[in-house]
């Protein structure tokens, strides 16, 4: 009897414990993963428009791409998110082309030369629906003027009607 019991108690020392399995590297692996899914998911989806203004609805079949962004408030003209002049006195001037806007569409299209030579440069228009076209007509002009020859207007997309 005292032997089979010597015999349990050197087995049981001997063997060996399984370690338990690490979770920090596998937790630290998915942590990057889903930070690298969040961060890329929501890049180039659309543009969102402010609060501060309301946009068109329009039928469109295609999302718009990241280009340089003209944002038209009931106050101001923004280029890339600085204000470049006031909207009341873009609408009184009697110019068709605004200099205010096309230098700062210069400065954006002489950053941007190094990205992509073979791409026209592009912009995108967001204006409130109350906004007249005689002041958009002016922005645009002032677009084509900066040699900006792609012009979208930004609008909130409908669902397609079938015929």
């Amino acid at each position: 009897m005292r032997n089979s019991n010597r015999r349990i108690a050197r087995m049981g020392r001997s063997r060996k414990k399984l370690p338990g399995m690490n979770l920090t590297s596998l937790m630290d692996v998915f942590t990057i993963l889903v930070f690298f899914l969040l961060t890329n998911s929501a890049t180039n989806e659309a543009l969102e428009a402010p609060k501060s203004i309301s946009l068109p609805a329009s039928v469109v079949e295609t999302k718009p791409q990241e280009t340089v962004v003209i944002l038209v408030t009931p106050e101001n003209i923004l280029v890339q998110g600085k204000i470049v002049s006031s909207t009341v006195d873009v609408n009184n001037s009697p110019a068709v082309v605004v200099e205010a806007i096309k230098k700062a569409l210069l400065v954006q299209r002489s950053r941007a030369i190094g990205i992509d030579v073979s791409k026209e440069p592009e912009v995108n228009i967001l204006a409130d629906r109350k906004i007249p076209f005689s002041l958009l007509k002016k922005i645009m002009s002032s677009c084509t003027s900066a040699g900006y020859s792609k012009i979208s207007l930004a609008v909130i997309q409908k669902a397609s009607q079938s015929s």
